[in-house]
C-alpha cells in the first residue's frame, strides 16, 4: 500500500446569515475568510496541513466555499449575503453531508485525515423546532465506537456566540463535551460590540489554525485551541461544565 501523501486537518467555518446579522456584523463575518487567507499566506508551509470550507445558513444552508486549500490561486472567496431565519438543523445536515463527502475524497486522493474542526458562529437562537435541530445535531455527532453505529467522521465543534446567541443552546453544541479532547465555546462578553466580537472570533480561529498546523508539522495531531489567557479582551471561553456566563 502506498504511504499517504500527508495528513490534513479540515476546518469548516459555519456562519449564520439570518437577517439579524445585518450591517456591521455581516461586514465583520465577510472579513473572516480573507483574514484566514492572509494569516496562512504568512506561513505557507502550514497551508499544506489544513483545508478550509465555508458554509452559511439561514432558512437553508449553502456551501459557499467547498473544502480547499485557500491559498490556491484558483480559489475565489465568496461574499456572504443576508437571507431568512436561523435553521440550525439545515446547517448540521449540510455539514454532515459535506464532511462525509470531503473526507472520503481526501482519503481517495491519498491523504490521511484528522478529525474535522467546525467553528459555528451565530448571533441568535435557532428558529427551527428544537426536536429538529437536536436530531440533526445528533446525526452529525453521534458515534458508538464499539458497534460502529453512527457517524464515524463526526467533527470537533466549537460554537461561537455574539449578540443574542443563547449560551445554554450553544453550550449543548460543544462536541466532544467531555474527556481528554473536550472542546469549548466562545461567547461575546455582555456589552461588547458584536461586530468587534466577530473580528475577535476570527482571531481565535486563526490562532487555532496556525497552532494546529504547527503542531502537525512537528508530528502532533488534531485541533489546537488557544489558552483561555490568550484570548482577546471581550471574548471568554467556556466548557460544557461551566454554569456562569459573563
Amino acid at each position: 500500500m502506498d504511504a499517504p501523501l500527508g495528513k490534513l486537518l479540515p476546518f469548516y467555518l459555519v456562519v449564520d446569515v439570518s437577517y439579524s446579522m445585518m450591517g456591521r456584523k455581516l461586514d465583520a463575518a465577510n472579513q473572516m475568510m480573507p483574514a484566514v487567507v492572509d494569516a496562512l499566506a504568512q506561513a505557507p508551509i502550514l497551508s499544506d496541513k489544513v483545508r478550509f470550507g465555508l458554509i452559511d445558513f439561514s432558512d437553508e444552508a449553502r456551501v459557499r466555499l467547498p473544502l480547499c486549500d485557500p491559498l490556491d490561486e484558483n480559489v475565489s472567496l465568496p461574499a456572504l449575503t443576508l437571507r431568512g431565519g436561523t435553521s440550525y438543523a439545515a446547517a448540521f445536515r449540510l455539514l454532515r453531508t459535506e464532511i462525509e463527502q470531503n473526507v472520503r475524497q481526501l482519503k481517495a486522493d491519498g491523504f490521511a485525515v484528522h478529525r474535522p474542526a467546525v467553528f459555528f458562529l451565530s448571533d441568535g437562537a435557532p428558529t427551527d423546532q428544537e426536536p429538529q435541530w437536536r436530531a440533526a445535531f445528533s446525526e452529525l455527532t453521534s458515534f458508538d465506537k464499539q458497534t460502529g453505529q453512527g457517524f464515524s467522521m463526526y467533527p470537533n465543534i466549537v460554537p461561537c456566540g455574539v449578540d443574542d446567541a443563547e449560551p445554554t443552546v450553544l453550550r449543548s453544541l460543544i462536541h466532544p463535551s467531555s474527556g481528554a479532547k473536550q472542546m469549548q465555546m466562545y461567547l461575546m462578553d455582555k456589552g461588547e460590540d458584536a461586530a468587534k466580537a466577530i473580528s475577535m472570533i476570527a482571531e481565535i480561529l486563526i490562532s487555532s489554525v496556525l497552532a494546529s498546523g504547527e503542531s502537525m508539522a512537528k508530528g502532533g495531531s488534531g485541533l489546537m485551541l488557544p489558552a483561555k489567557e490568550d484570548l482577546p479582551a471581550g471574548i471568554h471561553a467556556y466548557t460544557a461544565d461551566d454554569e456562569d456566563f459573563v
